[in-house]
């Protein structure tokens, strides 16, 4: 008698044949990767055809054809951007404020986010959250009220104006990001160095800064990246070619009315968007751990 019938002959119906769990994880893994090919497809055009326009004279840009292929490469816009005065100035420009930035944008977060997340005290909470939301803010709303006080101040067209105003873009952030990683941090290591007498200062320096240290370089990282790539505070405050940065000064200086010098332009973006590239590349990880840090407790 078949296995597929019973004693009194009544046939028993078959299962149906249920995929495997190695043949659902193939299945997701290629589309994973279909995606993700799309998608970096879609991400790596921009900066493709960036790098080939850079690479073409004003002639071959302007003809139009192998709008996607460069023949005979020509490197006479990168050594025009390289030894021009004005975007050296624009170079120096973003990095001496972008460094003073930093700076700034650390020893108030570092203290802040310690206050806000170690010290106890009425309201620490919601002005936590208020320091976030203070980051949603678009600058885009910010920069007329800003400029009333610059002018009041006698601050326009100074490139300096910029050490004042670019805080507030990276210091709710980075003020956040720190309260995340201090308080991930055990409480057991506070009591502990309470007990020993150790002030909130020695507490900072010796315990926490040492740990956080992913943190404080997630911080670096970001404050670093608004600052440099910033463009409409550096376009509204400063006019003239000796206190633009970089973003500014490659659109005013290299767009004349309706005539756009493409292969210079790509070429000046390219070499601004180097540094962050580089610190990307080689602290990523650390970018990455100090923004999830505060996921986790304990």
């Amino acid at each position: 008698m078949s296995g597929a019938t019973l004693a009194g002959g009544t046939p028993q119906p078959r299962r149906g044949r249920r995929p495997s769990l190695a043949r659902e994880r193939r299945w997701a893994l290629w589309v994973s990767y279909i995606t993700l090919i799309f998608f970096a497809i879609g991400f790596l055009i921009p900066p493709y055809f960036e790098i080939v326009t850079s690479l073409k004279t004003s002639e071959q840009i302007g003809s139009g054809r192998n709008p996607w292929f460069v023949h005979h490469p020509y490197l006479g816009n990168f050594l025009y951007i390289i030894h021009n005065a004005q975007f050296q100035t624009f170079f120096l420009n973003s990095v001496k404020i972008t460094l003073v930035v930093v700076v700034v944008t650390l020893l108030i977060s570092v203290f802040a986010a310690y206050a806000l997340a170690r010290m106890r005290f009425f309201g620490s909470e919601g002005f936590a959250t208020g320091v976030f939301l203070t980051y949603l803010v678009p600058e885009s709303l910010l920069f007329i009220p800003l400029f009333k006080v610059l002018a009041a101040l006698h601050l326009i067209n100074n490139v300096w104006c910029l050490a004042l105003i670019w805080p507030t873009l990276s210091v709710p952030f980075c003020t956040w990001i720190m309260i995340g990683y201090f308080g991930s941090i055990p409480r057991e290591l506070d009591e502990a160095a309470m007990i020993d007498g150790a002030s909130h200062m020695q507490m900072l320096w010796r315990i926490f800064i040492p740990v956080a240290m992913p943190g404080i370089i997630a911080a670096t990282i970001f404050a670093f990246t608004v600052c440099w790539g910033d463009f409409l505070y550096p376009l509204a405050f400063a006019f003239t070619s000796t206190q633009m940065t970089l973003t500014a000064g490659i659109v005013s200086t290299l767009i004349h009315g309706d005539v756009l010098d493409w292969g210079k332009i790509m070429a000046a973006n390219i070499l601004a968007s180097a540094p962050p590239i580089l610190i990307y590349a080689f602290l990523m990880d650390y970018y990455i751990a100090g923004l999830t840090a505060g996921a986790t407790k304990g």
